[in-house]
């Protein structure tokens, strides 16, 4: 996950010469970022180079990223006025770049390394939608959810609607894997998440699987500890466990015949390295051998992270599992 940025030199250098959203747009760009990232740190899949939120642009915000401040989005969602003026995306029209960007990546990457496309999952992007950023209580996208339920369960669908075919469309333009991120789902407790984010999920899920059975998808949730049952159900061929959860607990919970991907503590890589083994070896150790695991971190790299800490993790990583 999150594969290239900040921590890497070649991306500070391309970032020197173009904005971040600029990136995002230039499919060549996007590639060149995905495969130096690849390569530099021996991972066995490529994740394309692209942001969660752009599918909120052609559904009517505004989005600008300002140096040191992340994601700004204006036009917010609060009311169910608001809800009312949101469209549904039309992916194939509004973010052909993106797909023109797995076509470019599928084409530099070696032809044995898939690359994985990915979307925010809808509770995340309607959390951006209502926050107009990062929060640390969710309060406006909570209160939209309690006072207006039936706006917020139509916010979510017109969500639905735009990412169903936007996975899709990546799948169809060379992505062989598709993950989907619900970076915020640990704001909501497991009550609200079968109430307001379950049927949502689940009709997320299985509207990209009806479409293209044969890609895998990977559900992947931070802050999920209370919730893996859950998204479980909510659906996906891979549930990622994050790091707050013991791997040895996950898979207790889901069952050895559910694939999981995790989840090595990313601030972990920033340890010398002798108890950076160790904490890689225990994620191995209470996988236990069993099939199905993808050695991942818990959540995205950081931007102080040594680069050499990272392929040195993979090449560990592929030493012991090859036994």
């Amino acid at each position: 996950m999150r594969q290239a940025g900040r921590y890497m030199s070649e991306y500070r250098e391309m970032r020197a010469n173009v904005s971040f959203l600029d990136l995002c747009a230039d499919p060549e760009l996007m590639a060149e970022t995905a495969r130096f990232a690849a390569e530099r740190v021996h991972v066995d899949a490529a994740i394309l180079f692209s942001d969660l939120l752009l599918i909120l642009m052609p559904m009517g915000l505004g989005l600008e990223y300002t140096k040191g401040h992340g994601p700004k989005l204006s036009g917010c969602v609060r009311t169910a006025a608001d809800v009312e003026r949101i469209r549904v995306a039309v992916p194939s029209e509004e973010l052909s770049h993106v797909f023109d960007g797995v076509r470019a990546t599928r084409e530099a990457l070696p032809k044995d390394l898939p690359l994985i496309g990915f979307s925010g999952c809808p509770f995340t992007l309607a959390s951006y939608a209502c926050e107009g950023g990062g929060s640390k209580n969710y309060l406006h996208t909570k209160t939209l959810m309690y006072r207006e339920p039936d706006a917020w369960h139509a916010l979510m669908g017109k969500l639905v609607d735009s990412i169903i075919p936007y996975l899709a469309g990546q799948a169809e333009a060379g992505a062989q894997v598709l993950q989907v991120f619900d970076s915020w789902i640990g704001a909501v407790g497991p009550e609200d998440y079968a109430t307001y984010v379950l049927p949502h999920s689940k009709r997320m899920i299985d509207g990209v699987k009806a479409l293209h059975p044969d890609v895998p998808l990977i559900h992947f949730g931070t802050g999920s500890c209370s919730l893996l049952e859950l998204m479980q159900q909510a659906g996906g061929d891979v549930v990622g466990i994050d790091f707050q959860t013991s791997l040895a607990d996950g898979r207790r919970r889901l069952g050895d015949a559910q694939p999981v991907q995790g989840n090595l503590d990313p601030v972990a890589l920033m340890a010398d390295w002798d108890v950076l083994k160790g904490m890689v070896q225990r994620v191995l150790d209470q996988n236990a051998g069993r099939p199905g695991h993808i050695f991942n971190l818990g959540h995205g790299i950081l931007p102080p992270t040594p680069v050499d800490n990272v392929a040195r993790v993979s090449d560990y990583v592929h030493e012991q599992t090859a036994r």
